[in-house]
């Protein structure tokens, strides 16, 4: 196993270079360059070519594509055009909000999708099939802005749920980690903890909707191919009981298409984190994001979608790992 997953670590270098390469060639393609971004209605001609001579943008473009390498290695991306704080502190800052409205969201989406699914498939043509298939379609077509601004006008108020922010505004909670639910738990400060959890209500399912549809969806295709192989008709003629035939022939074997999707719309929550939290006011790296976009902050877009795409790596090869723990075959291929 450890050789597999070192193997993919191997594998992974490549597209991260690839895409440096093409953050490279973006902020270099900017009108006026990195320089004239960077000066915006300020930039003239003498002041982009000092600027560029202080930024070492007058050296050959290999010199300045390893510089720019060694800098993003080592975390530095510059200051913030907008707070004018360093940009890695930021994406520190703001990080922890995204993560947990993340987790929370992977958690209601698998929690709910895969068990949706294989009932579904094991009441293929019932009611339940029906209205599984029926909500799954829904979930996918609402915009998740359109969602989350039905939820927080028709659901806050008759629910006592909060509609913005992370924790209510005079709630004295100590900030140890940024993560609001662990820090409340860390200090047992439970009130803090009932709060932040209250806050990741509404934010958490609208950001979970199209996971949910799309593993449910997923899950119950895989389960119905599974049932009509040939091993399963093998081993209902062999006597094996119903509850062994599901856990250990179809669930688990439906579970590797269900695992890349899993893996898949991991990847994409950021994006849906950018609408989410602008709708809910829930200050993360999506808030950060959208932020950035408005105001053309170069410096913090470079930051994010670097980051952005070392997360779907990441959570790539976590899927090929998680593919050897559930089907020993692949680790040998």
């Amino acid at each position: 196993m450890l050789r597999f997953i070192v193997r993919r670590l191997l594998q992974a270098i490549p597209t991260l270079l690839i895409l440096s390469i093409l953050i490279f060639a973006w902020l270099r393609a900017l009108p006026g360059g990195p320089a004239g971004a960077l000066l915006g209605d300020k930039a003239t001609p003498a002041k982009i070519a000092d600027l560029n001579h202080v930024l070492g943008l007058d050296q050959p473009i290999f010199v300045q594509y390893f510089k720019f390498l060694g800098r993003v290695l080592t975390g530095d991306f510059g200051n913030s055009l907008s707070s004018t704080q360093p940009v890695l502190q930021e994406i520190l800052d703001f990080m922890p909000a995204t993560i947990e409205l993340s987790i929370s969201a992977l958690i209601i989406a698998v929690g709910l999708g895969i068990p949706l699914g294989y009932l579904a498939a094991r009441f293929r043509g019932g009611v339940l099939d029906n209205v599984t298939i029926i909500l799954t379609l829904v979930g996918v077509a609402v915009p998740v802005f359109f969602l989350g601004y039905l939820l927080q006008n028709n659901l806050a108020a008759p629910l006592g749920l909060p509609s913005q922010g992370r924790l209510s505004t005079g709630l004295d909670a100590t900030n140890i980690t940024g993560f609001a639910v662990l820090d409340g738990i860390m200090t047992q400060e439970w009130d803090a903890v009932w709060d932040a959890l209250r806050h990741l209500v509404l934010p958490a399912f609208t950001l979970a909707t199209i996971p949910l549809a799309v593993i449910t969806r997923i899950t119950r295709a895989s389960v119905l191919d599974v049932l009509n192989e040939d091993f399963i008709r093998t081993a209902k003629s062999k006597g094996l009981g119903e509850q062994t035939i599901r856990g250990r022939h179809v669930l688990r074997n439906a579970l590797l298409p269900v695992a890349t999707t899993i893996g898949l719309q991991t990847g994409l929550l950021l994006g849906g984190a950018v609408l989410t939290e602008r709708v809910f006011n829930f200050r993360g790296l999506g808030y950060l994001l959208a932020e950035g976009i408005e105001r053309k902050d170069f410096p913090r877009l470079q930051a994010l979608i670097l980051l952005g795409a070392l997360v779907y790596v990441l959570v790539n090869m976590l899927v090929d790992v998680s593919y050897g723990l559930i089907d020993p075959r692949v680790r040998v291929r």
